[in-house]
């Protein structure tokens, strides 16, 4: 039975779904375009759309909630990697903050008058290995 069961599972455990997804979510943030399989792109949209809509309005909670639900690493450093940044080598976390500063101000605002559906789903045919469908999961502006 399939009772309470919203998403597919892609043949991977929790775990490993989650952060695939978080890593092509971070990955659309810093491209605004990605090749990937038509199932893997419907379950990218659950989490790319929430965090677009996040992003509309730039606070300090807005922030916190898109750096949680990516999983950055925007302050927690190592030990080591902190002896590092104090030097002034910022290359631990220097992407992470990159991604939260595009998110919040390049998407965002573009699509700030746009009540929803800020994404996508374009099919490419299918993977020659496996015959899965592929598409290009990218945003609409």
């Amino acid at each position: 039975m399939r009772h309470r069961k919203r998403s597919t599972s892609l043949g991977k455990d929790t775990a490993h779904l989650k952060a695939m997804l978080r890593n092509m979510a971070k990955s659309f943030i810093m491209h605004e375009r990605v090749s990937t399989t038509v199932d893997r792109a419907k379950e990218l949209r659950r989490v790319v759309e929430p965090l677009i809509t996040l992003a509309k309005e730039d606070s300090v909670q807005s922030r916190r909630r898109a750096v949680k639900l990516l999983a950055v690493r925007y302050n927690a450093l190592t030990p080591k990697e902190t002896r590092a940044a104090k030097g002034g080598d910022l290359s631990a976390y220097n992407d992470d903050r990159k991604l939260i500063k595009k998110l919040f101000e390049e998407i965002g605002p573009k699509f700030k008058a746009r009540p929803g559906g800020y994404t996508r789903i374009v099919k490419t045919g299918s993977r020659i290995g496996d015959a899965a469908s592929t598409c290009i999961f990218e945003s609409v502006e």
